[in-house]
C-alpha cells in the first residue's frame, strides 16, 4: 500500500543549515569549478577593488573556508535537497562586507546609512548550480536567512535585489543578488529603487 501512494506524495522540502554545520566539501559542490561562482566565492563584497585580482580563485575559496570555520555569525547558509547540496545564500552583519561602503546603490539609497552597525544584516549573495534551478532553492534560502539572522540578533535584514521584470534581458549571472520577487516572498519590502532593475529590500526583525 506505501509504494502505491508515493507517487501522491509532495517532494520533502528543501533542509537548510549553517555552512558551519557543513562539509566543506558540499560547499564546493555548489560554488563548482566553472562560471562566476568558481571565480568569487562569495568575497566580492568583502575585498577592496585594488585587492582583488592579485588573489586568484584558490585563494578565494580559501578565504571564504576560513570565514566559515571561524568563530562568529555568518557567513552563509546551504540548501540540500535529501542530501544533495543545491544552494548557498550569503547571510551576516552588514559591517563584514566592506566593499558596500563604496557602492553608491546602497549608501545613497539604504534607509539605515550607518554601515558600521552589527544589527543590520546583510543577502548579498545567492548561488543555485543550474540543475537546481526553478525549484525554490532560493526561496527556500531567503526565509532561512531571515531566521538565521533572527536567531544571531539581527534587528534588519537588507538585500540588494535585481528586478528581471524591468529590462527584457537581464545576464543570468547579475541574478545572484537575488529577485524582488524572492525576496518578497521571504516577506522583504522595498524600501528603495536606485535604478529601474535594483531594489533595496528590508525585513525588520525588532525594533
Amino acid at each position: 500500500m506505501i509504494s502505491e501512494l508515493t507517487d501522491d506524495l509532495e517532494p520533502a522540502p528543501l533542509r537548510v543549515v549553517s555552512a558551519a554545520d557543513a562539509p566543506f566539501a558540499d560547499v564546493e559542490a555548489v560554488f563548482g569549478t566553472k562560471g562566476d561562482p568558481a571565480h568569487c566565492w562569495c568575497q566580492w563584497y568583502k575585498i577592496p577593488g585594488r585587492d582583488w585580482r592579485g588573489i586568484g580563485d584558490e585563494g578565494l575559496r580559501d578565504r571564504l573556508h576560513e570565514q566559515i570555520d571561524s568563530p562568529g555569525r555568518g557567513p552563509g547558509l546551504l540548501a540540500y535537497d535529501g542530501d544533495v547540496p543545491v544552494g548557498w545564500c550569503a547571510v551576516e552583519p552588514r559591517p563584514n562586507l566592506i566593499r558596500l561602503q563604496q557602492s553608491r546603490l546602497v549608501t545613497g539609497s539604504t534607509p539605515n546609512p550607518d554601515l558600521s552597525d552589527p544589527g543590520i544584516w546583510a543577502v548579498s549573495c545567492f548561488v543555485v548550480p543550474r540543475a537546481y534551478r526553478k525549484r525554490g532553492v532560493g526561496k527556500a534560502l531567503a526565509e532561512a536567512a531571515v531566521e538565521f539572522a533572527r536567531a544571531n540578533g539581527a534587528r534588519l535584514v537588507e538585500g540588494y535585489a535585481i528586478d528581471p521584470t524591468a529590462h527584457p534581458k537581464i545576464p543570468a549571472a547579475d541574478l545572484f543578488h537575488g529577485t524582488v520577487s524572492m525576496f518578497v516572498g521571504a516577506g522583504f519590502t522595498e524600501v528603495a529603487r536606485p535604478n529601474a532593475d535594483r531594489a533595496i529590500m528590508q525585513r525588520r526583525l525588532a525594533d
